[in-house]
């Protein structure tokens, strides 16, 4: 999951980026409406984090445009104590959740996921596919009942797939997931990340579609025993 964070308290940006990034989520941080808009003109994110009082306007002024993307994101409005206005505003205009500061990032974290299984097809916030058997609650993936170890980049590209295991993903989908503005990548870096899941996972659950993209699918081929660095 790739996340946008529109806030302009950069003490509370640092903290939260800090802990998403450490469960190995992609986070961009801007501290205003404008930085906002370049950010969604150039990244798909699944979800934005939006401080309603930013020094160039109001946040929800960033919803009509948010409602009009291919794929909206899921929106949790981050609203002072006292303003309880401003949580009702954020729902009805179409804010998933909302957050009172100061919040735990814990807790937000628990929120997103909360809104990512109302809004996901899949029941259960297990996949299992052939013998992988991925958690997404509990950030774990097992094969054969066996728990396989993965980096954080790793389960970030994991992750992305297991969420819409029905669907194919982008080349641009999947590098969203793994990278965020401030990071340098080379041209083959997915495909390096796409063989070291199939070593670990089992070749045959990461399907190829030439052209398109990748595909989780079922698969029973072991993984390999093979010692990876952490990155």
């Amino acid at each position: 999951m790739r996340i946008l964070l529109v806030e302009d308290d950069l003490n509370l940006a640092d903290a939260v980026c800090s802990y998403l990034r450490a469960k190995a989520f992609i986070v961009d941080a801007v501290p205003s409406l404008a930085g906002a808009r370049a950010a969604l003109a150039s990244a798909r994110y699944a979800a934005v984090l939006l401080d309603l009082h930013l020094g160039d306007g109001d946040g929800l002024m960033l919803m009509p445009g948010l409602r009009m993307l291919p794929e909206r994101p899921i929106v949790l409005v981050l609203t002072a104590r006292d303003q309880v206005s401003d949580r009702i505003r954020g729902l009805d205009a179409g804010a998933d959740d909302y957050l009172i500061k100061p919040y735990d990032p814990a807790e937000l974290l628990a929120r997103l996921r909360a809104v990512e299984r109302r809004r996901s097809s899949v029941e259960s916030a297990t996949v299992r596919l052939g013998s992988l058997e991925i958690d997404l609650g509990n950030d774990q993936a097992r094969v054969r009942g066996v728990p396989v170890t993965l980096t954080q980049k790793e389960w970030a590209l994991l992750r992305v797939m297991a969420s819409r295991p029905d669907r194919i993903h982008s080349r641009e989908t999947l590098l969203d997931a793994l990278y965020g503005f401030d990071d340098d990548t080379d041209s083959n870096t997915l495909e390096v990340f796409v063989s070291r899941l199939r070593r670990k996972l089992g070749r045959s659950h990461i399907q190829t579609l030439r052209g398109l993209g990748y595909r989780l699918v079922p698969g029973d081929d072991p993984p390999e025993a093979v010692a990876e660095p952490d990155t």
